[in-house]
C-alpha cells in the first residue's frame, strides 16, 4: 500500500512537469507501458504466497485505474493549453491591411510561342514536336545537307559522339513528320535548338518554330498569302511582307522574310536601321530532293517551309534589345510581361 501511494504521488509529480502531450505520454508509458512500474509490479505475482496473490491484485489493479484517472485528467489540461497556444499563435487581426500576393506570368518567349501556335493552329496547322538530340541524317543528309555541303558549317553544331548531336534547327521534325503522314498536311513543329554561337542578338540555345504545308498546286503566293496573316496578327493590322531571294539546301527557292517594321511604320527609325523593314525568318518551297527523301512524289506534290526564331520574334515584339535578357531571369525584367 505504501509502495502504491509512493507510485501515485511520483505520477502526479512527473505529470504535472509535462509541457505538453509528447512529454506526458512519455510519462504515462513509463507507468503504464510495457515496461512501466505498474507492469513491474503484476510481474511480481509470482513471488506472492499463494493466499495474498487475489488482495496483491486487486490493489495493482485499483492502482492501475487511479493512474489511468490521473493521466486522462492531466491530458485533457495539457490539450487545452496547446489549444490555447496554437489559437494565440495564429490568431488574425482582422483590422490589419491585407498583404498583396505576388503573381507570376508567363515567360515572354512562352507568350509568343503559344501566339504563334494559335495563329497557325487557326489556319489548320497541328502541333508536332521532334526529339532534341537528333542524328545526322534527320538534321542534314535528309534536308539535302551532304558531308562536304558547306550549309553545315553555317551552323556551328553541338556534336555528342556516336553520331548523335544537339539538333540545329526544328527543320529536322519535318522528315519525322513526313515519314509517318501522307501529305497533304500542315504542320507546326516549336522546340529547342542549339548552335556554338554566343553575343547580343544569338544564344547557344534558342527557340525556333517550324512550319510546312505539303499539297498539290501549293505556291510560294500561298506562303507569302500565310505569311502576311502571320504578320498582321502578331504585330499589327497595317504589317506587310516582302520576301528576298536567298539560300538555304532544303527550299528551292529560297527567301528571306522581312516584316514592315511596327516601330514606324516602314518610314524607317533606328530599330529597323532606317530601312522600314525587320527581317523575321527564313523559308521557301520545299526542295524535291527532301520530299524524294520521305517518300513523297515531287510531281504530285508541293510545299513550303519556314522557320522563324521564337526570341528574335518576342524581341521584336516588346522592343527587347539583347537575347540574354530573356536567359537572365531578372524578376524586373520579367514582371514588366504580366498582363
Amino acid at each position: 500500500m505504501n509502495e502504491n501511494e509512493e507510485i501515485v504521488r511520483e505520477a502526479e509529480r512527473l505529470s504535472e512537469q509535462a509541457e505538453d502531450s509528447r512529454a506526458l505520454y512519455e510519462v504515462k508509458m513509463s507507468f503504464l507501458g510495457r515496461t512501466g512500474k505498474v507492469t513491474s509490479l503484476m510481474k511480481r505475482m509470482k513471488e506472492i504466497a499463494q493466499e495474498l496473490r487475489p488482495a496483491f491484485g486487486k490493489e495493482v489493479n485499483a492502482l492501475r485505474e487511479r493512474l489511468e484517472a490521473l493521466f486522462a485528467a492531466r491530458e485533457e489540461r495539457v490539450k487545452e493549453r496547446e489549444l490555447a497556444r496554437r489559437l494565440a499563435r495564429e490568431k488574425v487581426d482582422v483590422t490589419m491591411p491585407g498583404r498583396r500576393s505576388r503573381t507570376g506570368a508567363l515567360h515572354p518567349v512562352t507568350k509568343v510561342k503559344e501566339e504563334l501556335i494559335d495563329i497557325f493552329s487557326g489556319m489548320g496547322f497541328e502541333v508536332f514536336e521532334g526529339p532534341e538530340i537528333e542524328n545526322d541524317y534527320y538534321n542534314f543528309t535528309a534536308l539535302n545537307t551532304p558531308a562536304d555541303h558547306p550549309a553545315r558549317d553555317m551552323q556551328d553544331t553541338f556534336y555528342l559522339g556516336e553520331g548523335l548531336l544537339l539538333r540545329t534547327q526544328t527543320s529536322a521534325g519535318q522528315i519525322r513528320f513526313m515519314e509517318k503522314r501522307k501529305p497533304p498536311f500542315k504542320m507546326l513543329s516549336p522546340g529547342r535548338v542549339f548552335r556554338s554561337d554566343d553575343d547580343a542578338t544569338h544564344s547557344p540555345m534558342f527557340h525556333q518554330m517550324e512550319g510546312l504545308v505539303v499539297d498539290r498546286g501549293v505556291t510560294l503566293c500561298d506562303l507569302k498569302g500565310m505569311l502576311d496573316e502571320f504578320a498582321r496578327t502578331m504585330f499589327s493590322a497595317s504589317s506587310r511582307t516582302r520576301l528576298r531571294p536567298s539560300y538555304f539546301p532544303f527550299t528551292e527557292p529560297s527567301v528571306e522574310v522581312d516584316v514592315s517594321c511596327a516601330s514606324c511604320g516602314g518610314k524607317g527609325c533606328p530599330l529597323c536601321k532606317g530601312t522600314g523593314w525587320i527581317e523575321v525568318l527564313g523559308a521557301g518551297m520545299v526542295n524535291r530532293r527532301v520530299l524524294e527523301n520521305c517518300g513523297v512524289d515531287p510531281d504530285e506534290y508541293t510545299g513550303f517551309a519556314f522557320g522563324m526564331g521564337i526570341e528574335r520574334i518576342a524581341m521584336l515584339k516588346y522592343g527587347i534589345n539583347n537575347i540574354k535578357l530573356l536567359t537572365e531571369n531578372d524578376t524586373r525584367f520579367l514582371e514588366q510581361f504580366k498582363d
